[in-house]
C-alpha cells in the first residue's frame, strides 16, 4: 500500500455490528432473511432467501438495520467474507450471522469495499478466520479490521475507475439473466406445457402425457458420460502448478464456467481421482448446502472436485437441453438431497431420475432456437471474466502506488 494511514474499521465507519443470532421462523408473506450464503457477486440473492413475520423483522432491525451505503459481509460458512454494498435508499430485508459495516457515505462505502475486494482485503480476512470445518470471521475481528485510508482525491479517482468497471459488469450480469430467463421460458413451452405440439397425438406415460414419438428414459440416457470429480492432494504443491483449469463447486453460480483460478498439472490427474472433462459438459453440484443443484456448462476442457458431477452430452443433444432439463428439475433434486449438517446428492440419483426424451428431430429444431442464446451467454460471460481480472490486476496496482494517478 502507499504511505496511507490505517484506520480501525470501529473508527472508519460509524458502527460496526451484525445480524441476528437467532433463527426466526419463515412465513409466507413478509420481509427476507438474509444470510451468508445469500451474499455472491456484490448482488443479494433474494430468490433463495425465506421471509420472516413483521414482528421479528422489526425486532431485528432495531439493532442491526442496512441502510444506504452500508457494507454486508458474509461471516460464516464456505462464502465468510463476500460482500455487498448497499445502494438503495429502500431497504426491506434483515440479516443473520451477517455482519454490517455503517458507512453512511458512498465514497468511504465503496473504497472499503473495494479495499475488502482487493488481494490485501482478502488476505486479512483470510487471517481472521477461525473454524476448521466450518470457517467464520468474529465481530470483534471486523471491528478491528485495518483500513488504509488515501486523501478523498485520491479515495475518488480510485473509486471512479473500479466503479466504472462494475457498472459494465453489472450490465453484462443482467443481459445474460435476461437470457438465461428466455432459455428456461422457451424449455417450459416446449417440455412442460407441449405448446408447440398441442395437435400432435399424445401417449401415455409414467411422468404423464406425452408427444407420440417421445420417450421416457433417465438422465444419463442424454450422456455419453456421467462422473463425479476429485481432489489432488493439497500437500504435494505439485499437483496445483500445472495448466489445467481447475473448479471447485464455489464456481458454480449458474451459466458457463470460462476459465479457473486455480490450474491443477497432469501429475495430479495421474495420481489422484481428479478428471478432464470436455469443453460442453455440463455440471451440476451434489454435496453442501448452499450449492446443491447449481449449475455450469464448461468452456474449456477442465477438472473439478468431488462436489460436482458432470454430464457429457450424447451427440445429437445439446448441452443447452441437458442445462435447462436439470434446472427445470432443480427443486425435486434439492427435495431428494439427505444429510443433516450437508445437504447431498449422489451420482446414482442423478443418473436414474426419469425424464422425458423426445425425438431427434424435436432437440435438432430446439438446439436451433437454444444455441443462440447460449452463445450469447458465453460471450457476456467471458467478457465479465475478462473485467473482473482488469478489476482486480488494477485494484492493488493503484492501491500500492505502483500505478499513479494524473490529475
Amino acid at each position: 500500500m502507499e504511505d496511507w494511514p490505517n484506520i480501525l474499521a470501529s473508527d472508519y465507519c460509524y458502527n460496526v455490528t451484525d445480524g441476528t443470532h437467532d433463527s426466526p421462523k419463515p412465513v409466507a408473506d413478509g420481509r427476507y432473511l438474509i444470510t451468508s450464503k445469500h451474499i455472491k457477486n456484490n448482488e443479494i440473492d433474494f430468490a433463495s432467501a425465506y421471509k420472516i413475520s413483521e414482528n421479528d423483522y422489526q425486532k431485528i432491525i432495531s439493532r442491526s438495520r442496512v441502510n444506504q451505503w452500508d457494507i454486508i459481509i458474509s461471516m460464516i460458512g464456505a462464502y465468510c467474507g463476500f460482500c455487498y454494498i448497499e445502494s438503495s435508499n429502500k431497504t426491506d430485508y434483515a440479516i443473520k450471522n451477517v455482519g454490517l459495516f455503517k458507512v453512511g457515505d458512498e465514497i468511504k462505502c465503496k473504497w472499503l469495499y473495494y479495499y475488502l475486494t482487493s488481494p490485501q482485503g482478502r488476505q486479512q480476512l483470510s487471517m481472521l478466520r477461525s473454524g476448521s470445518t466450518q470457517p467464520y470471521i468474529a465481530l470483534n475481528s471486523l471491528r478491528n479490521l485495518s483500513i488504509p485510508v488515501p486523501d478523498l482525491d485520491v479515495m475518488e479517482s480510485i473509486v471512479s475507475i473500479m466503479d466504472s468497471i462494475d457498472a459494465k459488469i453489472k450490465v453484462n450480469r443482467k443481459i445474460n439473466d435476461n437470457l438465461e430467463q428466455q432459455a428456461q421460458a422457451l424449455y417450459k413451452s416446449w417440455f412442460v406445457d407441449f405448446e408447440p405440439f398441442k395437435d400432435e397425438e399424445f401417449i401415455n406415460s409414467e411422468l404423464g402425457m406425452i408427444p407420440k414419438g417421445w420417450a421416457i428414459g433417465k438422465i444419463e440416457d442424454l450422456t455419453l458420460r456421467m462422473a463425479s470429480g476429485g481432489t489432488p492432494k493439497s500437500m504435494n504443491p505439485e499437483f496445483y502448478s500445472g495448466d489445467i483449469c481447475w473448479f471447485t463447486t464455489k464456481e458454480l453460480v449458474d451459466g458457463f464456467l470460462i476459465d479457473s483460478e486455480k490450474h491443477i498439472s497432469q501429475s495430479a490427474i495421474d495420481n489422484s481421482a481428479a478428471k478432464i472433462f470436455p469443453k460442453g459438459s455440463v455440471l451440476m453440484a451434489i454435496y453442501a448446502a448452499p450449492t446443491v443443484g447449481r449449475l455450469g456448462i464448461l468452456s474449456c476442457n477442465a477438472a473439478f472436485n468431488q462436489a460436482a458431477v458432470a454430464l457429457i452430452p450424447k451427440v445429437g443433444i445439446g448441452s443447452g437441453y441437458i442445462y435447462l432439463t436439470l434446472y427445470n428439475e432443480r427443486n425435486n433434486f434439492n427435495n431428494l438431497s439427505s444429510g443433516a449438517a450437508q445437504q447431498n446428492l449422489n451420482v446414482g440419483l442423478v443418473k436414474n431420475y426419469p425424464t422425458r426424451i423426445p425425438s431427434q428431430e424435436v432437440l435438432n429444431n430446439f438446439e436451433t432456437k437454444i444455441s443462440p442464446i447460449f452463445m450469447n451467454i458465453e460471450r457476456n460471460q467471458r467478457e465479465i471474466n475478462n473485467l473482473t481480472r482488469l478489476r482486480d490486476t488494477l485494484l492493488p496496482k493503484l492501491m500500492s502506488g505502483e500505478l499513479k494517478l494524473t490529475k
